[in-house]
């Protein structure tokens, strides 16, 4: 692993370093709690692990700032697990590893964890620090944001006395977030007959590959590549031209990343060989050819292999394909109020095909509860056409901007002083925890801003050393000019 705690600010970049060595999968943050909690103690701060695993240390105000309001600093202790295919990586044993390209940093091959690790480390070095003015702060640090927010959605509001809320969670240094989406989760099972591959079948693996992915929520609106979609496609396409059958199809990983990569498997009729790779290669070009100025890296390949695996019968196939064919992905309605947000979107992320069973996993957002009801009402219905078991869960409502906030005043005329413009005033189509929190805590003045991190949830995430810089001293600014009480 490459040491970073030379970089500026070394403080920040000291915790990030030793967060990244604790493997921390969401659901699965023992490890990276206990972490917290002894950090928590080493400095002597009330440290506190409420009932569904959160980690709240507080420390009270620095000299000077004792009139201030109390501040919730807040961001989550989980991260995205991904990996490249060709990349051997534990990410229940190692930590990550970390490389310095120039002003970015990466990880090897695997996700870098800036999500949300940059605003945990920037908690840390404020919550170590004796010599950083601020008033006095509850630092939140959240479990399982990433696959349900289930930290903040079981959160003990009476824990906290703050007044003003920093989620340190967004991904654009010249923005201020003061509204996000909200979510639902829609998982679907299909149970099919399967059958005998007919004698004399040529077995072909297709795989997709090397496309960008990324944030479902944040990337939805930049026309990347769905592989799930585009190997459904492209399924269809052969099937329209040389009889098939369909022996097995894996495609995505996480229901909150687009998905970079699909294999499927399929039995070409003996003497229809010809006329499927001629189709494959047919599509394939016109694959490439849509998506050349975006997906740089974009590869379709064909292999013949020895399957042995029985198939899905020609009746369920039709229902199937069709389905996948036909589900909406990606951007569902734009907003008609904030010029260029996506109100509403879909993403299919992930797709398995074996031994009898067709399972998918998709998430609908919205920052409008009425759509984000229509779009996972369009999904719902889709499955139910054919007869799949659908199950929606995980709901969590979106956050409602509030143009008025007190706090993002106060940073809008700290940005604009520092840097000499005005910052981006938006709305995110992520799910931020704030819309969540606003629950628990609902007279608290919320606002989210972090540094640059380009393609969180994906193994190309990266984070921005000089990015890093401005929004540390963004950061230290806000903290020591918080309004003073009523």
């Amino acid at each position: 692993m490459n040491k970073l705690s030379h970089l500026e600010p070394m403080a920040l970049w000291k915790y990030f370093e030793q967060l990244n060595a604790v493997p921390r999968p969401s659901k699965k943050e023992e490890r990276v709690r206990q972490f917290m909690v002894d950090f928590g103690n080493k400095h002597g701060l009330e440290t506190i692990v409420d009932a569904i695993g959160n980690v709240i240390i507080k420390k009270g105000a620095s000299s000077g700032m004792e009139k201030a309001k109390t501040v919730i600093l807040q961001s989550h202790l989980d991260m995205v697990h991904q990996k490249n295919n060709a990349t051997v990586f534990d990410f229940d044993q190692q930590g990550i590893d970390m490389i310095v390209e120039g002003d970015w940093i990466r990880a090897n091959g695997t996700t870098l964890g800036a999500d949300n690790g940059i605003g945990v480390a920037a908690i840390m070095a404020v919550l170590a620090s004796d010599n950083i003015k601020h008033p006095a702060l509850e630092a939140l640090f959240t479990i399982d944001e990433e696959t349900g927010m289930t930290g903040a959605k079981e959160l003990d509001g009476s824990l906290f006395s703050g007044e003003i809320l920093l989620n340190l969670d967004t991904e654009d240094d010249d923005e201020l977030s003061v509204g996000c989406a909200g979510g639902i989760d829609t998982n679907t099972s299909y149970a099919y007959q399967e059958i005998p591959v007919n004698s004399g079948s040529q077995i072909l693996e297709i795989t997709i590959n090397g496309l960008l992915g990324g944030h479902s929520g944040m990337d939805i609106d930049k026309g990347r590549g769905n592989a799930n979609k585009l190997m459904a496609r492209l399924i269809w396409k052969i099937a329209k031209q040389a009889p098939l059958q369909l022996i097995s199809f894996d495609g995505g990983s996480l229901r909150n990343a687009i998905p970079r990569e699909a294999v499927a498997v399929i039995a070409i009729a003996e003497g229809q060989e010809t006329i499927a790779k001629e189709a494959i290669n047919k599509e394939a070009a016109i694959f490439l050819e849509e998506y050349k100025a975006i997906e740089s890296f974009f590869k379709i390949s064909v292999n013949s292999i020895k399957n042995d695996e029985k198939a899905m019968s020609d009746s369920d196939f039709n229902n199937v394909i069709n389905c996948l064919c036909s589900i909406q992905n990606g951007v569902f309605r734009m907003s008609p109020d904030i010029i260029g947000l996506v109100e509403a979107s879909s993403s299919l992320a992930r797709v398995i095909i074996k031994n009898g069973s067709f399972t998918t996993q998709s998430l609908q957002r919205s920052s409008v509860e009425s759509t984000k009801d229509e779009v996972a009402m369009s999904i719902r219905a889709n499955f139910e056409l054919i007869g799949a078991t659908v199950t929606q869960g995980g709901d969590y409502p979106g956050w409602k901007p509030n143009t008025n906030s007190k706090i993002l005043q106060v940073m809008r005329e700290i940005y604009l002083e520092l840097f000499q413009e005005e910052p981006k005033v938006k709305a995110c189509h992520a799910g931020l925890e704030c819309g969540i929190l606003g629950l628990h805590l609902p007279a608290v003045d919320m606002i989210s801003f972090g540094p640059n991190i380009r393609a969180a949830h994906s193994p190309d995430e990266k984070v921005q050393l000089s990015s890093v810089q401005k929004f540390w001293g963004f950061y230290l600014k806000t903290l020591a000019q918080i309004p003073e009480k009523a």
